[in-house]
């Protein structure tokens, strides 16, 4: 079934640190009005990168992880800063976090971080025939490097420290791309 979106009939904004809380005055198609909340960051968007050592290996690395209070197992990711693409963040991100560059880039897709109230999406990034080099990053600590066979993701996401959703959808996002002749 196919709706009209409701209409926005005016919009309040207040400072949330790196998001804005937005308050929307919404009008259904049936009538009813509503107030809804969102977050909109402020940036220009986050990368999340699969880095594969060859077409059955990923790369992830270990860091640690403040709102966890944890060392956290995951994907390369960070922001995109500003004038640069979603593939130069990614080449970026990992030549900081895990002392690689990659010679191709694939954006898969973008994903989104509850879509219900928040306006935050990653762009899902493959990263291949990766050579060493390493750009300073804003880690306080060396993160460790952790390859992981694609076919073992079934005990990957079983483990504790690997938590993070948008890193397990990217996953298995990537591996079934590659299995249908992702190029």
């Amino acid at each position: 079934m196919s709706r009209r979106l409701p209409t926005i009939h005016g919009v309040s904004e207040q400072d949330a640190g790196p998001y804005r809380m937005e308050r929307l005055d919404l009008e259904f198609g049936n009538g009813e009005r509503r107030q809804y909340h969102r977050l909109r960051g402020k940036g220009h968007g986050a990368v999340y990168v699969v880095p594969l050592l060859d077409d059955d290996t990923v790369l992830l690395v270990r860091e640690y992880a403040a709102g966890m209070h944890r060392y956290e197992l995951g994907l390369v990711s960070g922001r995109i800063d500003a004038g640069e693409s979603a593939l130069e963040a990614a080449n970026r991100e990992l030549q900081e976090e895990a002392g690689y560059a990659a010679r191709s880039l694939h954006l898969l897709r973008m994903v989104s971080l509850s879509p219900r109230y928040m306006t935050h999406q990653a762009h899902v990034v493959v990263a291949r025939d990766l050579y060493p080099s390493k750009l300073p990053g804003d880690e306080p600590e060396e993160l460790e490097r952790v390859p992981w066979k694609l076919d073992a993701l079934h005990e990957l996401v079983l483990r504790e420290e690997f938590s993070e959703g948008r890193a397990v959808a990217a996953l298995f996002m990537a591996r079934e791309w590659l299995r249908h002749g992702g190029k």
